[in-house]
């Protein structure tokens, strides 16, 4: 019998017995399959982000209209009675509790999408480490600060109020707004049961800036909290973000 041999693995050309050298410098062309490799999880990764988004803000949406839909009916069989602001109330509740986790759940999906972009531009600065003359034709993030992140959602204001602005454009500043008009009306009726009906509206009215501002609260304090969480190992040189700045 012979004695057993060590295991052996095949090089890449073939040979019994060589292992292949380790990926030593970005320059090896192995490298480039590994970023390519890489930078398409993390475009599918992206792509899953927004379809998780946009679905669960329809299935939000949708559920809200049948919501109205069965008050509707409520209100032609009970009337504008008591009984009836209770149905409300509990519907409108059970809405309000859905709206906050569709909330939750669309910023955590924006928050991944960061994540993806942040990656891809680690890998996109990698390219230009090995082919430094495809650098002018990016137009995505080649540095992974937030100057450069922010590069890939457009040429956005980052201060005030501009930012603010252009979330209420997004997907999830417009599930605030409804979401802040269903707190604004449960509010509302809320009050309506308690006899205050008087100030109702002005309750409501209030009630619907509380939530509003709950949801903003949540939202400014969650990005920068996950940027920190994200290094920046190939920052904006400083020469290209104050010719960003001077931009009219």
């Amino acid at each position: 019998m012979t004695a057993d041999r060590p295991h052996e693995t095949p090089s890449p050309t073939g040979e019994i017995g060589r292992v292949a050298d380790p990926v030593a410098s970005i320059d090896d062309p192995r490298a480039i399959t590994i970023l390519t490799t890489e930078h398409w999880s993390l475009l599918s990764a992206r792509s899953l982000a927004y379809n998780e988004a946009f679905t669960r803000g329809g299935m939000f949406l949708t559920f809200l209209s049948m919501s109205f839909v069965a008050l509707a009916l409520f209100s032609s069989a009970m009337g504008f009675s008591d009984d009836f602001l209770t149905v409300t109330a509990v519907v409108l509740a059970f809405d309000f509790v859905i709206g906050l986790t569709t909330y939750a759940r669309i910023t955590g999906a924006n928050l991944d999408d960061m994540r993806a972009v942040h990656g891809m531009a680690r890998i996109r600065h990698g390219y230009t480490q090995i082919a430094p003359v495809v650098t002018p034709y990016f137009t995505a993030a080649i540095h992974d600060d937030p100057a450069g992140i922010g590069l890939t959602y457009g040429d956005q204001s980052t201060t005030m109020p501009g930012v603010f602005f252009y979330g209420l454009t997004t997907s999830g500043g417009m599930i605030g707004l409804i979401l802040a008009m269903v707190g604004g009306v449960l509010t509302a009726v809320l009050a309506l049961l308690a006899g205050i009906g008087g100030a109702a509206v002005a309750i409501g009215i209030g009630g619907a800036l509380v939530v509003f501002g709950g949801l903003v609260w949540f939202t400014v304090g969650s990005v920068p909290r996950e940027q920190r969480k994200l290094p920046a190992l190939f920052p904006t040189p400083s020469s290209e973000t104050e010719e960003s700045t001077q931009r009219p």
